[in-house]
């Protein structure tokens, strides 16, 4: 090879080194190419955010109860030998998915794993271990979002402004932490914003322990009488907000809110006549019963056939003369009873908020009770009459209140989490005269009566008189044993002599109750008396 040509190739090669180097000079000046360089090293991971709360109207925490622990998998590092005990069952798959990982991943432990090496990280848990009110709060999705009850409903709101945290990890290609750094936990602090309800948390488990032992399938309801706010509601059979899935493959109901489901009403529908009859001036009507009625061919009978002889208004609430009301509803009209049947708020839903209602219940129609056969059942809470738990609450309400129809209320305002005070007032009050305060007054007199002296004496509680009236309702369904479900109710309020509290119970769609109705409202009545403040009960 000649010099020239030995000189030349050298030359070539040092021009080439040249702009490598330019190159690489120029990459190392370059901040874009830089802060790529350390972005592609980082790995940030997303804890589930906080979510708003759901408060009691006294401003205690029904959600939001208790810790969640997520582990920290890194790979190569034995992770997946080591959480596998501690990762709840549902996510056992998914850990075992991700064990070849190259990048490190956060998965739900049962405890803090600090103490065997193992970052953990802490979020709020969002139900009570036994929750409260589920029902009637709802449940999430697998994404954090409401898809029930007051979660879905206010799911926008109590989304927003929430604070959130990440775990941001330095790593090599393969996953592993840089050499001397550690995963760094960073939280955005913002204001967040709860909802309080008008349920009472101390009033709410007392209910939810009367019901899990007396109640299999039903409501309890509890409104203050003199706002008709709700303090109590209690649906079973219950569920696990957080395993959901297990309601749904059982299909056993559980996830019905019965306070706002419809049913078959039967004889606590009563009192909405004898309202009727007083609003009309017909106190003084009376019949000799003998155990049955007979309407156009159509024989109608009383509880066992039973004859009750003379019987008045009141006589005929506390026997629950079917024939008395039957008789009654003839004389009084089809209109008539339709007319006070809606001003005490049946065939109409409740809303609480967004998309969340009751159901509207059914009233039959106008040409409907025009049928003498028709208009009879309708008289004694049976044919095309359906009502939900909280319609009966509202509409017995009415005579505990002196005669005012009141909307049943859930929601007392959106609250600033941080000192938990009222922002923006969600509750406003419907109120309208249904009955006179006589009607009234002469109702919870009879109703009275029907507790002391009547058909509904396992109603008296230990404490003070109450008042009220039973029902229960056929249903048209049958069992296995081809015996008819029925439903069965009692409508009351407490004390009878001045009273504070209007409760509902009902027991749906079994052949015979364990504990009659009437029994579980006395029990509720003396929860709520243990509840009052020490003066209230001396």
């Amino acid at each position: 090879m000649t010099q020239k040509r030995i000189v030349a190739l050298f030359g070539t090669f040092l021009a080439a080194f040249g702009v490598v180097m330019g190159r690489l000079f120029l990459l190392a000046q370059n901040t874009t190419y830089a802060q790529t360089a350390r972005e592609q090293t980082v790995t940030t991971l997303a804890l589930e955010p906080q979510r708003g709360n759901l408060y009691d109207c006294k401003g205690s925490c029904l959600t939001s109860y208790g810790t969640r622990y997520f582990a920290l998998s890194i790979p190569g590092e034995s992770s997946y030998a080591e959480l596998f005990h501690y990762v709840p069952y549902s996510s056992q798959t998914l850990l075992y998915e991700k064990r070849n990982a190259l990048a490190p991943f956060l998965i739900e432990v049962d405890r803090d794993l600090t103490d065997k090496g193992i970052y953990t990280y802490t979020v709020p848990g969002r139900y009570f271990p036994t929750p409260v009110a589920e029902h009637l709060i709802g449940y999430l999705d697998g994404e954090g979002h409401g898809v029930a009850g007051l979660e879905a409903a206010f799911d926008e709101l109590l989304s927003q402004n929430r604070p959130a945290s990440y775990v941001q990890c330095s790593t090599t290609a393969q996953g592993t932490l840089l050499e001397g750094t550690e995963p760094e936990l960073i939280t955005e602090q913002k204001d967040s914003q709860g909802v309080m309800l008008t349920l009472d948390g101390a009033m709410q488990r007392a209910c939810e322990g009367v019901a899990a032992s007396t109640i299999k399938k039903g409501c309890i309801l509890v409104l203050d009488t003199a706002t008709a706010k709700v303090r109590a509601s209690v649906s079973l059979p219950a569920f696990d907000p957080e395993a959901v899935e297990k309601s749904i493959r059982a299909q056993d109901t559980s996830l019905l809110n019965r306070a706002f489901c419809q049913f078959n009403v039967g004889s606590v529908f009563k009192p909405v006549l004898a309202a009727a009859a007083l609003e009309k001036g017909l106190d003084w009507y009376s019949i000799e019963c003998e155990g049955y009625v007979d309407v156009n061919g159509q024989v109608y009978r009383c509880a066992l056939s039973r004859a009750h002889g003379l019987v008045n208004l009141k006589s005929a609430l506390e026997k629950s003369c079917n024939s008395f009301f039957i008789e009654l509803g003839l004389k009084l009209g089809g209109k008539a009873i339709l007319s006070e049947a809606e001003a005490f708020g049946f065939g109409q839903p409740t809303y609480l908020a967004g998309g969340l209602k009751s159901a509207a219940g059914t009233l039959p129609s106008a040409e409907t009770v025009q049928d003498i056969g028709q208009l009879a059942n309708f008289s004694f809470g049976q044919g095309q009459l359906t009502a939900t738990p909280l319609q009966m609450a509202a509409a017995m309400n009415v005579i505990a209140s002196d005669g005012q129809y009141r909307t049943p209320a859930f929601l007392e305002g959106v609250v600033d989490e941080a000192g938990r005070q009222v922002e923006q007032t969600l509750y406003e009050p419907q109120v309208r005269r249904a009955i006179s305060t006589n009607t009234a007054a002469a109702l919870r007199s009879m109703l009275a009566g029907v507790v002391e002296e009547g058909i509904g004496k396992e109603a008296a509680p230990e404490y003070g008189a109450a008042g009220g009236k039973t029902g229960t309702a056929q249903t048209g369904v049958k069992n296995q044993e081809d015996v008819e479900l029925m439903n069965y109710w009692f409508a009351g309020f407490w004390p009878a002599e001045a009273p504070r509290y209007t409760i509902v119970i009902l027991q749906d769609g079994i052949t015979e109750p364990e504990v009659s109705s009437a029994a579980v409202f006395a029990k509720v009545c003396n929860a709520l008396y243990w509840l009052q403040e020490p003066a209230e009960n001396s």
